[in-house]
């Protein structure tokens, strides 16, 4: 069906992270992605999702080091490791308050999402419930995955079919996939658009790896923002938001782009893998 054509991590959720040939997936999802967080005093886990308060580690990248701790490149280039009190020092200053780099998920961790003014871009039930926090934001605020610093699902998938759809609707916004912080990127070659639309509920084999696709996954405020080279872009989740909007679960029709997998058979995955739907 399909091409693995590119393949990401993410050790430190909500940072810029790291690309390559190979990735090793367990029954927990893609070793070593979003395995540590930067939280604060008020039990909130960081995520760009919530701009205002968070946005700042998009300048940040994080990549595994040789050390068996993630290493931070900070925005003047300087690059810490995981457990340098330094590098909590210099995370403080950036965001303005005082955090810690953490890889223990808290019990009772709080995950602050903004609300976006266009329609479909939160459920109508979630956005009854917002409210303007300390920053001026409309925000909600819910709970990470139990045990993790995942928000919902453990791999994430998005195909090179949605992105040209997308494109082909806002030909000025740039769909780079780095937008939607995928895990796996797949080909499609020959789908008009948005085949994940019909994988819910189905196996996929990438590689060695069995997937079970559980729910489409709602986008935030996250792809319009600044990704490296890439420039802020609210025209992007607008986009989406006019383009596809989808049933999730229970909570009604949402912008959605890529899926969220759960993970049936462990293994690795090697760009260049074929795809295939059971």
């Amino acid at each position: 069906m399909g091409t693995v054509t590119a393949l990401r991590r993410y050790p430190v959720k909500s940072m810029l992270g790291e690309t390559g040939g190979e990735l090793r997936v367990t029954g927990r999802g893609v070793y070593g992605d979003r395995a540590f967080a930067v939280l604060d005093a008020s039990g909130a886990v960081g995520s760009v999702k919530h701009p205002r308060k968070w946005g700042k580690l998009l300048s940040c990248r994080s990549r595994w080091g040789g050390m068996g701790v993630p290493q931070v490149e900070l925005p003047d280039g300087t690059t810490l490791h995981a457990g340098d009190a330094e590098l909590d020092d210099r995370l403080s200053e950036l965001l303005g308050r005082r955090v810690t780099l953490s890889d223990s998920p808290p019990q009772d961790g709080t995950l602050e999402r903004a609300v976006p003014e266009y329609e479909g871009g939160v459920p109508d039930v979630v956005r009854e419930q917002a409210y303007v926090d300390a920053t001026g934001a409309s925000v909600t605020a819910g709970r990470i995955a139990a045990g993790s610093f995942f928000d919902f699902g453990k791999v994430h998938l998005v195909t090179t079919a949605t992105l040209d759809r997308l494109r082909s609707s806002y030909p000025a916004g740039d769909f780079d996939a780095r937008r939607f912080r995928p895990n796996v990127v797949v080909d499609v070659p020959r789908e008009p658009g948005f085949p994940e639309d019909a994988w819910e509920g189905r196996t996929v084999r990438v590689g060695e790896v069995l997937f079970r696709v559980t729910v489409p996954t709602p986008r935030c405020v996250v792809p319009a923002l600044a990704h490296d080279e890439l420039p802020a872009d609210p025209g992007v989740t607008r986009t989406v938001a006019r383009e596809h909007r989808v049933p999730v679960l229970t909570l009604g029709r949402l912008a959605c782009v890529g899926v969220y997998l759960d993970v049936l058979e462990p293994g690795a995955i090697r760009v260049g893998d074929p795809v295939s739907l059971g």
